[in-house]
């Protein structure tokens, strides 16, 4: 029997909110693994100068820009029907409303896999306190959904962003690693998962075809990106070659900061307290019932490691 090429078997994917922070890697991944591939913005995301470079990569990429909006469900179903597999990388303020996007994959009756915006810590284990604790409920109750709607899934537990939180050693306000001074939330000890974005990209788009991937979770762990703040720190040490006074803030200390802080402040303190003092990306192991580990999975693929994406702000 002849077996279909590889382009026939590749599921056309479309991203929703590809423009965001964590979509434009996604889009990027999608692209050039050769799905086709469809993004769903809205006219004023497509039509605003911010977002020029972006799309202009995009259309590079030849990805099919589709005009569209989550709330307006037309056009989200008329999109929902061109594609296999839709992937919702929307911001926080949009979370809750991915619920029209459940609707109209239901109602496309189409859709091989959906995959609604996570990309954060795994939303189903973990010690947040509030205001943290309201967005990983939000997601719960997506996951939630999805599953009581029978839609197949993965959700992307890709853990913190390396571009965003090694460029400046997690070190709330701050634009640049530190060269004095360090602050550290807890004792330092508990271990943190930092994934350069572009590779949360690549594993998310290996998974999308991926049987051992369906209603499943996806843990972007790979061994030389865990690290406690203590040994993230003495790393960053040996690159500049100089000790940093280290400053470590107690549990009860951090809370009382996060009462006190105002959003988005708040959200980040909290964050980094279920991250580094609670340790919430790493207190767990990962059971073949509801989760893969993505390195494992997928061993071909070069991911970029902590210490590598250290050099760059040497």
């Amino acid at each position: 029997m002849k077996r279909p090429s590889k382009m026939a078997e590749m599921s056309r994917v479309l991203v929703i909110g590809g423009a965001g922070y964590i979509g434009k890697f996604i889009v990027k991944a999608c692209a050039k693994s050769g799905h086709p591939t469809f993004v769903l913005e809205t006219e004023s995301t497509l039509s605003n100068p911010a977002n020029a470079e972006i799309i202009k990569g995009f259309k590079s990429l030849g990805v099919n820009l589709v005009h569209g909006d989550i709330y307006d469900q037309k056009s989200l179903l008329s999109a929902i029907k061109q594609v296999d597999v839709v992937i919702s990388t929307v911001g926080q303020a949009q979370l809750e409303d991915q619920d029209r996007i459940v609707a109209a994959i239901k109602a496309a009756g189409n859709i091989k896999r959906f995959l609604p915006s996570e990309f954060g810590d795994d939303v189903d284990r973990n010690d947040a306190v509030e205001p943290a604790k309201i967005g990983y409920a939000i997601k719960a109750k997506i996951r939630r959904l999805v599953e009581a709607e029978g839609i197949p899934y993965t959700f992307v537990a890709s853990n913190s962003f390396g571009g965003f939180h090694l460029r400046t050693l997690a070190q709330p306000g701050a634009t640049a690693p530190p060269r004095d001074k360090v602050v550290i939330f807890g004792d330092g000890n508990k271990k943190t998962v930092f994934n350069k974005e572009d590779d949360i990209g690549t594993y998310t788009i290996k998974a999308v075809d991926d049987p051992r991937t369906l209603n499943k979770i996806l843990f972007i762990k790979p061994p030389a990106n865990i690290y406690s703040m203590n040994e993230l720190v003495s790393l960053w040490e040996r690159k500049i070659g100089k000790t940093l006074e280290r400053v470590y803030v107690p549990e009860e200390q951090v809370l009382k900061k996060i009462q006190e802080a105002v959003v988005p402040h708040s959200v980040i303190l909290s964050l980094y307290h279920s991250i580094f003092v609670k340790g919430d990306q790493t207190n767990f192991e990962i059971e073949p019932s509801f989760g893969v580990e993505a390195s494992k999975l997928y061993p071909d693929v070069k991911y970029m490691t902590v210490d590598q994406c250290l050099d760059q702000y040497v």
